[in-house]
Parts: structure tokens; sequence; C-alpha cells
């Protein structure tokens, strides 16, 4: 028995090696990493400085900027707008969440909310407003002034459409690092690994585009703007998980992974915009493929291609500092041995010895 013991001791040590080991505990941490992120961005939203616009005679506008302020744990950003086409104008522009025009001959107020921006920040607006107006012992009808499209449920369609870019740009990274070497043998196969990698971000846009708005109908908006990003959050999340595993090799596939779906999904503000997330995904967000897309996805959708030109210089970024790095670790890959020197044939030698 003691030997079978013994036997079964050796068998798992050389069954399990350190670097297995090491892998399991990393993928038991990404796992709880996974938990913690998604249930701490998400768990108990509320609002953090959500925008409101205040339109308003002269001598009330101050008092109800006052009051909108002093709401506790910092909740609402108020500002003034001159009349409500320029509270609609902001909106639109999404410099502001919701705008609350006084009626200064009645006692009922209307609040202006854009659905199309976040439910749940639309509904903290309708929330904080409407106490108000009670104290004042006044009512408030709430207006939308962007509503979600027929099929865009909660709208949530263009997060879970940027997600699904995401998915499939770093799994085919990972799929070409995996059956190819996770780093190309030298720079043509670099180039040949980034054009493979470019021509499935084109399709994979067009392929997003298509079922997002012509074969289901979830999102409005040009068609060829969400094909363009699509293609554009692929490439970069594809690019930098290539990078990754240059730099780490079947490790940064982990790291891609931590980026993408840990940190990224639940910071992108599809769930919760960013006024009704914890501060740390909240100033993660706007920076990781995942918000960017969405933001992005969202403004063609329903504001026009407003405020975009930030979370694509993001994207952008993060294909550029993918390419970089998976071109300079080639670049310096270093040499598998010393250069050969030349030797004479061993047949010449022969030849020689027989003269």
């Amino acid at each position: 028995m003691a030997g079978q013991g013994q036997g079964l001791i050796a068998e798992l040590k050389d069954a399990v090696t350190p670097r297995a080991a090491m892998l399991v505990i990393a993928v038991l941490l990404l796992q709880l990493g996974f938990i913690t992120s998604y249930v701490g961005a998400l768990h108990h939203p509320t609002p953090h400085q959500l925008s409101i616009a205040v339109v308003a005679p002269p001598q009330v506008s101050p008092k109800l900027v006052a009051a909108l302020e002093s709401v506790p744990d910092d909740a609402v950003k108020a500002v003034t707008a001159t009349d409500r086409a320029d509270a609609l104008a902001r909106m639109n522009d999404q410099k502001i969440y919701a705008a609350l025009v006084v009626d200064p001959a009645g006692t009922e107020d209307t609040l202006l909310v854009a659905e199309a921006r976040g439910p749940a920040a639309a509904t903290a607006a309708e929330r904080i407003v409407t106490a108000l107006d009670k104290s004042q012992g006044r009512t408030v009808k709430v207006e939308d002034v962007i509503p979600l499209a027929k099929g865009d449920a909660e709208g949530l369609s263009s997060f879970y459409l940027v997600v699904g870019w995401c998915v499939g740009g770093y799994l085919v990274a990972s799929i070409l690092g995996i059956s190819a070497g996770a780093r190309p043998a030298n720079r043509d196969r670099a180039l040949i690994r980034l054009g493979t990698l470019a021509l499935y971000s084109v399709a994979a846009g067009i392929g997003g585009a298509l079922i997002i708005g012509p074969i289901l109908g979830a999102l409005p908006g040009s068609i060829w703007g969400l094909i363009g990003l699509g293609s554009l959050v692929v490439f970069a999340v594809g690019t930098i998980t290539m990078a990754l595993e240059c730099l780490f090799d079947i490790v940064g596939i982990g790291l891609a992974v931590l980026i993408f779906v840990v940190l990224g999904n639940p910071s992108a503000g599809g769930v919760f915009p960013p006024p009704m997330m914890p501060p740390f995904w909240r100033a993660i967000g706007a920076w990781i493929p995942n918000g960017a897309g969405t933001d992005v996805a969202r403004s063609i959708a329903y504001f026009g291609g407003t405020n975009i030109a930030v979370p694509l210089l993001v994207l952008a970024a993060w294909a550029a500092v993918g390419i970089a790095v998976t071109m300079a670790a080639v670049i310096r890959r270093p040499r598998s041995g010393r250069e050969a020197v030349p030797v004479e044939a061993p047949a010449l030698r022969v030849g020689q010895a027989a003269e």
C-alpha cells in the first residue's frame, strides 16, 4: 500500500507541473475577479454627478440649481439652460442626461429625459426631480425626448453588440496564437497574421451591423457607421490580445480576458450609464474598448453620431499599441542559438585524403 501511495504521489508530481499549478491558480483568481467586478459594478446603482439642466426664469433658476446640487452623496450636477431648445440640443450632444423645464405660469413642470442614454439614468433623474418638486408643492410630468427603438429593450442592444465584437476579437487572436505559435516567427508572418485579423474584423463588423440592424431591427442609425465601428473594435481587441500573447505566451490570453471581460464589460455603461456606477468602474469604462465602442454605437443609433471623437481615438490608440508591440516583439525576437559556423564537408575531406 505504501508503495502504491508513493507511486500515486510521484505520478501526481509528474502530471501536475509547477507551471500547470500556477495556471490553475491564475484561472481561479480570474474567476473570482470576474465575480467581484460584475457584482461590484452592478449590484447597487446610485447616481453620482448626474447632469440635469434647469430651464427657469432668472429669479427661480439659482434656487433650483442649488436645491439639485444639495441632493446627498453628490448625486446631481446641475447646470442652467436658456430654454427648452437649448436643453434639447445639449441632450442630443450628450452633454446632459435630463432637463427640468419650469412652467412659471403654473404648478406643473416638465422633466425631459432620454431613455436612449440609459433607462436607469432617466429613472434616477425622475425620482430626484419629483421629490424636489413635491417639496415645493409642485408636480412634474416626464417627457422622453430621445426614446429607445422598439426592438432595443432596456437599451442593451448597443452594449451586447460591442461585447460580441470584443469576444470575437480576442478569440480569433487567441486561436491564431494557439494554432501557429503565440509569437509570429518573423516580420512577414506577423504582417500576415495582422492582415488576417483585419479581414476578420471587417467581416465581423459587417455581420454584426447587419444582424443588429436590418435582420433583427434592434438598433436604428447608419449601417455603414456600425460596420466601421465593429471593424475597429474587433481589430483593436484582437491586436492587443496578439501583443499580449507575444509578450506573455498563453498567459496573454488570460490577461486579455482580464481586460476585456473582467474589467471592460461591467464598466462599459451598457447595463448602467457611468453616473450610476461606483467610482472605479466609472473611471475606467470610457478608456477600454468595450466602453468606448458602446458609447459610439449608442451615439450612431440615437444621437446622430455626436460626441464620438474621443472614443474613436481610444479605439484607434488600442489598435496602434497592439500593432506596435506585436511588431516590436517579432523584431526583437531572441535567436534560438549561435549562428552556424561553416564547416568543411566530410565528403570533401575524404576526397582530399584519397589524393
